[in-house]
């Protein structure tokens, strides 16, 4: 394994890991439709404390999924793509995979159920 793969599985592994919450999900959504905002205007539709969901947002940021920039008193949000994509591109790479395996189980099924006997 290369030193740049590891360091872009470590990456999807910590967008995962931020990813595995409700919470952060919904934060993620809401940030999406509302584009920059601020901890308590994202606390408002939400069943938890604003200080649960700075905590959440640090996540997100440590995985690379948003980053905060201060604006006079208060710190404003945003989702950063970039993390997101290169998780799904790791998913999709994944997914192509296990279509390929699938398709070589298909056609040995497929020579098998035709010639039985395997001549």
């Amino acid at each position: 394994m290369t030193e740049e793969h590891r360091g872009a599985g470590d990456a999807v592994d910590g967008v995962l890991a931020a990813l595995a919450d409700p919470t952060r999900r919904r934060l993620l959504d809401l940030l999406a439709e509302r584009g920059e905002v601020t901890a308590t205007t994202l606390a408002t539709g939400l069943p938890v404390s604003r200080q649960a969901v700075v905590k959440h947002l640090a996540v997100l940021d440590a995985a690379g999924l948003v980053s905060g920039r201060r604006v006079g008193r208060e710190v404003r949000y945003t989702v950063r793509p970039t993390a997101l994509n290169a998780t799904a591109h790791w998913m999709a790479a994944l997914a192509a995979d296990w279509d390929r395996r699938l398709a070589i189980v298909k056609r040995v099924a497929e020579a098998a159920e035709r010639d039985p006997d395997g001549r």
